[in-house]
């Protein structure tokens, strides 16, 4: 004979009340499977849930604000200390305000802003940056004054080569005989990477390379438009030399050239902002 159970008052009750547990517990899963960490969930629909007795009730809208996934912080961080390592120092910015990057200054008040914008405690190199209009512009040229560097000058020998083999280079100009250049071969991997390799263009493959060092050691210099773009890089000085020997250099260079060659003329320090300087 099976089991007859007798229901009171009271079990209805708290079958209602365990009913009620249950739906709610249903409604707190139904919201927590949507939730997701990265993105944005809006709530749009009324969900129902219910009151204490039985009826049902809709729940708020509530907004779930996104977290940022530990991928999105570490980019963010990165993002931040890039900016900062690309930030200049105060002072660099403080000297860029004495600069209308607007203008293109005469070179005689080019060089007296150079005096005002320079940061380093040391004889900074006086820079001059030329953007020419085509590539391929070269030649060579001796400065009135010099760069203000010692210029080391050596002549191929095979005694140079041996050192050029074993790794010492103790030179910032190699002249050569035409009759040296088959020996040479030997290191133009060497040399020709660095700009050292002897040339005919600019005067370093020559019958007499004791005149020709003369010369180098007096102030010449070679320049040349860079491989890929249409710039010259050279060096006029330094700030201990007197605005007038470094405006000598300066025309120099320019009347060696072509002014009308030349597009764009920039002028710096080793640590100075640029300078724009009129044609």
């Amino acid at each position: 004979m099976g089991k007859i159970r007798v229901k009171t008052i009271g079990d209805e009750e708290a079958e209602k009340e365990q009913q009620l547990k249950q739906q709610k517990r249903k409604v707190a899963k139904k919201l927590e499977s949507v939730k997701t960490s990265d993105e944005k969930i809006e709530v749009t629909k009324d969900t129902d849930t219910f009151d204490e007795g039985g009826k049902t009730q809709p729940v708020e809208e509530k907004v779930e604000e996104p977290k940022a996934s530990s991928y999105q912080e570490k980019q963010s961080k990165n993002s931040n200390n890039k900016q900062k390592n690309n930030t200049h120092s105060t002072e660099y910015q403080n000297a860029s305000l004495l600069i209308d990057q607007n203008k293109n200054y005469s070179i005689s008040d080019a060089l007296s802003l150079l005096e005002k914008t320079h940061l380093g405690k040391f004889d900074e190199t006086v820079e001059l940056h030329i953007n020419t209009k085509e590539n391929g512009v070269s030649g060579s040229v001796v400065l009135p004054f010099g760069t203000g560097k010692k210029i080391r000058v050596a002549t191929a020998s095979e005694q140079l080569i041996k050192d050029v083999q074993s790794g010492k280079i103790d030179f910032d100009i190699l002249l050569a005989e035409p009759a040296m250049m088959p020996q040479l071969a030997k290191v133009a991997k060497i040399l020709g990477p660095k700009g050292l390799m002897p040339n005919p263009k600019n005067g370093t493959i020559t019958t007499k390379p004791e005149e020709v060092a003369k010369k180098y050691e007096a102030g010449q210099i070679n320049f040349k438009t860079e491989a890929k773009a249409p710039i010259i890089h050279l060096i006029i000085g330094k700030l201990s030399f007197k605005p007038q020997q470094l405006m000598d250099n300066y025309k120099t260079i320019i009347n060696s050239i072509g002014p009308t060659k030349i597009n764009k003329i920039t002028l710096k320090s080793t640590m100075s902002p640029a300078i724009k300087v009129a044609i």
